[in-house]
């Protein structure tokens, strides 16, 4: 049975007519209606990713720790997360700078109770205080954090984290070799095509959203994570031009 308070899934047509301008990509209440069928149909493995952030949570959430959840939108990493938990009074903390997203994210939660609390925070993430965590989820949220924050971002999170926690972050990435971006970005957009997306979807999505998503090599993720503390970094994940990593500490 469907919760009368499920948010709606709405199936994501934003770029599906001709624009005669193009404004910046932006997760206002447009893209908040639409973000679940958006990022399933554009992302490959996100549905593999989110499973085995629930997964990777069971494993390194410790009792009594706080559980981020950096970029939450809809909060499908979150409640990936407390399915696993139950019994260790952790906390969640769900954070996202979207009004529309923190929103779509409550009504989620309250569609699907659990014992986990879940702390919703409408806010900046570079901003945000963090302490005594055992697992923080970056899942595509990172892409979006201006170049010159990342990386005190990451060496924030790591100075809270305890001994044996675990940071998961996925992200769009870019090649260093050209023929290797191209092919990437070709499957990329077949996968899109093969989900439904015509090529003016495609090609207005990815002008709207040039300068906003900002990628980067896996090697150059691997070199900040390790500079920022983390110990132990590797790719668990990838598929085409997106990847999943751990870094523990």
């Amino acid at each position: 049975m469907t919760n009368d308070r499920t948010p709606e899934r709405n199936r994501d047509d934003i770029y599906a007519l001709p624009l005669d301008s193009l404004t910046a990509f932006a997760f206002d209440e447009k893209v908040a209606r639409v973000f679940p069928d958006m990022i399933e149909r554009s992302v490959p493995g996100y549905a593999s990713i989110i499973a085995m952030t629930g997964v990777l949570a069971d494993r390194y959430a410790q009792p009594n720790t706080r559980c981020y959840d950096l970029g939450c939108s809809w909060g499908a990493s979150t409640q990936a997360m407390r399915r696993h938990l139950d019994g260790r009074d952790c906390t969640i903390v769900a954070v996202d700078n979207s009004p529309a997203m923190i929103e779509q994210c409550r009504r989620a939660l309250a569609a699907e109770p659990h014992a986990t609390p879940v702390e919703l925070i409408e806010g900046d993430l570079t901003a945000i205080p963090f302490e005594n965590a055992s697992v923080v989820v970056l899942n595509f949220t990172l892409q979006f954090v201006p170049l010159a924050e990342r990386a005190p971002l990451l060496q924030r999170i790591a100075q809270a984290m305890r001994p044996g926690g675990v940071l998961i972050l996925s992200e769009k990435i870019c090649f260093e070799d050209p023929h290797l971006q191209q092919l990437n970005s070709e499957l990329h957009h077949a996968f899109k095509r093969g989900n439904g997306y015509s090529d003016l979807e495609i090609s207005q999505k990815r002008t709207a959203i040039e300068n906003v998503l900002v990628p980067e090599t896996i090697a150059t993720h691997q070199q900040r994570l390790r500079d920022a503390g983390f110990t132990s970094v590797d790719v668990w994940f990838q598929c085409f031009n997106f990847a999943s990593l751990v870094a523990l500490r």
